[in-house]
């Protein structure tokens, strides 16, 4: 997983930008949204409400479009109705794509996106042709700063928690559950006093595919270009990131 991982810590540096911008807090809305239309405005009885409104508050979303997003889910506010989505396909040199859609207007999405792959060198293909690819897991990234116990010693504990993998970077420490298991590993571990930076349900590469600098830098743009359409929530890839290149791909 160490390739997902590398390309997390550079998405998030990446985020960090498109807030700027508005468009982190306007996925967060739709994701908000989809969480109390399908389980109800209360977090304490709807987890995937929590986990988002949890996201929602790292991205420092304004209290009032939180509760907006859930009131026009549960009626209180009228609003839209939203569908999801998975589009998959591939890009430059075979690369496995899958992209997570929440829109209002299926046939308007299905035509950016496809426009997007066109463009930048890939094909969006049938639904399955990727997913098989990809492994859905539980992602908490933990801070390092002010952590007293050893690397292997924080394993064990990772472990007794109920998670099954554990990577580490400079700065954090990256958790992977089983899905079913992650709000429990997630909850153990703000028990036992861990500073979790994020958590999320994500989609996880099984194997990845290296490419050379030209290629790389077609998916990059392709996934830029994803990334910047309005009903876009995620893009999930399978590149084998070289990190210098990408940053260098930024400037």
């Amino acid at each position: 997983m160490a390739g997902h991982s590398k390309w997390k810590n550079i998405q998030r540096r990446k985020n960090a930008q498109d807030a700027k911008r508005g468009k982190i807090f306007m996925k967060l809305a739709k994701d908000l949204y989809v969480a109390a239309k399908e389980g109800g405005g209360d977090p304490e009885t709807n987890p995937a409400l929590r986990l988002v409104m949890d996201k929602a508050k790292a991205a420092n979303m304004p209290n009032e479009n939180i509760e907006r997003a859930i009131k026009k889910a549960t009626g209180t506010l009228e609003g839209v109705n939203y569908e999801e989505i998975v589009y998959e396909g591939y890009g430059a040199g075979g690369v496995a794509v899958m992209v997570e859609i929440l829109t209002d207007n299926k046939n308007r999405t299905a035509a950016e996106v496809r426009h997007a792959f066109s463009k930048h060198d890939g094909n969006m293909g049938e639904t399955g042709c990727v997913s098989f690819m990809f492994d859905r897991k539980g992602l908490l990234v933990i801070n390092r700063a002010g952590l007293e116990l050893s690397e292997d010693d924080f394993m064990l504990e990772v472990i007794d928690s109920g998670a099954e993998e554990m990577e580490t970077n400079e700065e954090s420490f990256e958790v992977y559950t089983e899905p079913d298991q992650f709000k429990q590993v997630k909850e153990e571990l703000i028990q036992k006093g861990y500073d979790i930076s994020s958590s999320e349900i994500t989609m996880v590469p099984q194997t990845l595919t290296k490419l050379d600098s030209e290629e790389s830098r077609k998916v990059f743009k392709l996934i830029d270009a994803l990334e910047d359409l309005d009903d876009v929530q995620e893009v999930y890839h399978n590149l084998d990131i070289n990190e210098e290149e990408y940053e260098d791909y930024l400037s």
